[in-house]
């Protein structure tokens, strides 16, 4: 799981970042986690994590039914 206390920082700039959006705590947590675990691919059926970015540009490896 994702230390939410020693990311806080982390997690806050993303949310600061997408704050438009707005980005969800649990999203941002989930961002977060692409962002540790680079081989990681994220099952969603929500949308906005098409339009997220991890590590500032990159896209995230979505895996979505369908």
């Amino acid at each position: 799981g994702l230390d939410v206390a020693g990311e806080a920082a982390a997690v806050e700039s993303l949310m600061r970042r997408y704050a438009d959006t707005p980005m969800s705590l649990a999203d941002a947590c989930l961002v977060r986690l692409t962002e540790l675990l680079a081989d990681s691919r994220l099952f969603t059926l929500d949308s906005d994590f098409e339009h997220y970015r991890r590590n500032g540009r990159q896209t995230i490896p979505l895996l979505r039914p369908g």
